[in-house]
């Protein structure tokens, strides 16, 4: 016997003269009404929406109609109010079991999205003993496994807390794609309200074109959101593919361009640049969707439904080519991330190593589920679903996730929303995901005189393997500026201005361990009398040895001096206190030494380089600790003249 449906002999009333109580001109209105949405309900790509509502006006003259019901509650089961599908197709049940070949399986999907795991399973199963076709028995078969895992899941929940994100948010309509820089400053979305450029409809669903919306957090609340203006939204379809970690490059979905194509906009200046095609590496003749950055850059991961694929649609990855300045071909990211069926959203965590996106396969309850993938020891590691309540019988997708590894964000459907598609707010235990390994390291750069806010080059150097790992930018008008560190490793920035010497940062990020380390960035003008210490060039006590990472900070040096021909300077060493004042004083000159014939090797003029040894003078830090000690032994260099 069914679990929640008993068949019934209840009486299917046809729409028929002598069956109603209707008048003829009420019955002759709701076969015209059933006509116009069987047009819309049974082409080839179905528009359920403007179909249920003329099935509905219809379904007030007459409630008792099995087919009429059946596809009322089909409709539904294809829009927002999916939860509304099971009375009908119930209904439906009850009055006429065999009203359609499908009704059976699609009053298994309402129980399915209703997370009625076993009455759904038994009308799979009911509809799979009538069903001889191969590929349909297949889709049950898969449906039926999708039900079992999240029975499974449901009764190991995993610990969060969900929440709408309020209406500074969401509309009214659907609001989906939420993006959010790496510390959680700014949140980019896609929204069909009345509020998009142009404000008309797409006359495929009657929703309004998509444009990306863009809200601010002050005082940890977030702003109501604005629309984010040309040259990004047009007046047709514009949505939310991925923001960089600092909030500075975005990737825009072009629904209506190619087939589905990804462009990229950079924020220069105050204002976003024109999209640009980042080339037939990532766009192709098929649909291209749903796309991150790195943290780095340098890697595109993106969505795409070409030939070639494990199967529907695939997340590729594409790496940046400094000598070409192109994308280089894109390579499927492999079976521990993609399966037979679709894949979708994918975002690398400012971690660089933990990839969330969505797949209808794996072991899903249902639609679209949220997993994560960890790249280890040059492999991604096995799919792990999220868990519910994060997950549920329908699509979940569209997922990202602070750099702190505490708060995620996601569009889902739930009865709570404000309109359609809502954006939600997942706040996680410390123990919930993955832990971040990383530092998330952020500040203002300013004139060290007027101390205005500047727009500069900030570089970001592997210290360890001396590798360039990337280039930034802070932002015009505000100076900010936003870098993800790795776990593991030794970095450098370097921040360099026109007119302005460069100053530099030394960065150790231990494993197993997130922080977050704010530092403000003072650029002084080249002017006669300023000095600046390498903070990266430090010496080990009684030693005169270049450590290895002096060398990309020296180059730096290189370059001012090759950039100001007349400049000449002073390389100033300095010591602990920790030995004689005699000793100090031959070390640090030895030292200033070591750093000058580095310039002079590069090609500087001896002229315009001197260099002294000050000893333990002028200590910038306390020397009874070990770590002051350390900052003490330095170089620095003095501007003599420009």
């Amino acid at each position: 016997m069914a679990l929640g449906l008993q068949r019934s002999a209840g009486q299917d009333i046809p729409f028929q003269t002598g069956f109603l109580k209707a008048s003829q001109s009420e019955l002759n209105h709701a076969l015209k009404e059933i006509q116009e949405g069987d047009l819309l309900f049974y082409q080839d790509i179905p528009f359920y929406k403007p179909a249920l509502s003329h099935y509905l006006k219809a379904h007030r003259i007459n409630p008792d109609n099995s087919m009429l019901n059946f596809k009322i509650g089909v409709c539904y089961l294809n829009t927002s109010d999916k939860y509304k599908a099971l009375a009908f197709l119930s209904k439906a049940f009850k009055l006429n079991y065999s009203a359609d070949p499908d009704l059976v399986y699609e009053l298994g999907m309402a129980f399915h999205i209703q997370a009625q795991w076993d009455s759904a399973v038994y009308y799979y199963r009911l509809w799979l003993d009538r069903q001889a076709v191969d590929e349909k028995r297949k889709q049950a078969l898969k449906r039926i496994a999708e039900c079992e895992s999240g029975k499974y899941l449901e009764s190991t929940p995993v610990n969060v807390r969900i929440e709408n994100a309020d209406q500074a948010i969401n509309s009214s309509y659907p609001d989906y794609s939420p993006l959010i820089t790496a510390d959680e400053s700014k949140l980019f979305f896609t929204s069909r309200r009345p509020e998009t450029t142009g404000g008309e409809r797409d006359q495929k669903d009657d929703e309004y074109y998509e444009d990306i919306f863009q809200s601010i957090k002050v005082n940890n609340v977030w702003q109501k959101a604005v629309n984010i203006g040309p040259p990004i939204n047009t007046k047709f379809h514009d949505a939310a593919a991925a923001i960089s970690p600092d909030g500075l490059t975005i990737v825009v979905f072009k629904g209506d361009r190619n087939n589905g194509d990804l462009l990229i906009s950079y924020f220069v200046n105050g204002n976003w640049t024109k999209l640009e095609d980042p080339g037939k590496s990532i766009n192709t003749k098929y649909h291209e969707s749903g796309a991150c950055l790195s943290p780095d850059g340098k890697n595109l991961f993106f969505v795409s439904d070409k030939p070639g694929g494990r199967g529907g649609r695939d997340i590729y990855i594409s790496r940046w080519d400094d000598s070409t300045q192109a994308w280089l071909p894109a390579v499927n990211a492999g079976n521990q991330i993609n399966t037979e069926y679709d894949e979708e959203a994918p975002f690398l965590h400012p971690d660089g190593k933990t990839l969330y996106f969505s797949s209808k396969g794996f072991n899903s309850m249902g639609g679209y589920d949220v997993f994560y993938s960890v790249f280890e020891k040059g492999e991604w590691k096995k799919a792990v679903n999220m868990g519910w309540p994060i997950n549920s019988p329908d699509d979940d997708v569209f997922f990202v996730i602070n750099a702190a590894g505490t708060k995620g964000y996601y569009s889902s459907f739930k009865k709570d929303g404000f309109g359609e598609k809502d954006i939600y707010i997942i706040q996680f235990p410390e123990s919930g995901i993955p832990s971040s390994e990383m530092v998330l390291l952020k500040g203002i750069v300013r004139n060290a005189i007027t101390l205005e806010p500047m727009e500069v080059k900030i570089e970001l150097l592997n210290l360890e393997t001396s590798e360039h790992v990337a280039t930034f930018n802070s932002e015009k008008g505000t100076g900010k500026y936003l870098i993800s560190l790795p776990a593991a490793s030794t970095y450098a920035i370097v921040a360099t201005g026109k007119g302005f010497s460069f100053e530099s940062e030394k960065i150790t990020v231990p494993a197993n361990n997130y922080k977050e380390k704010n530092s403000d960035i003072l650029l002084k003008p080249v002017n006669a009398g300023y000095n600046l210490i390498l903070t990266t060039i430090q010496f080990e006590r009684n030693s005169v040895i270049l450590n290895p990472e002096a060398g990309q900070t020296l180059e730096r040096l290189v370059s001012l001096l090759k950039d100001y021909p007349l400049m000449r300077i002073e390389i100033s060493g300095y010591t602990d206190d920790s030995g004689s004042a005699l000793e100090n004083l031959d070390i640090s000159q030895r030292r200033a030494k070591a750093v000058a014939g580095f310039l002079f090797d590069q090609g500087i003029d001896k002229s315009r380089v001197s260099y002294t040894g000050y000893g333990s003078q002028k200590p910038v830090a306390d020397n009874s600790t070990p770590e002051g000690r350390k900052k003490n032994r330095r170089i620095e260099f003095i501007i003599l003249s420009k």
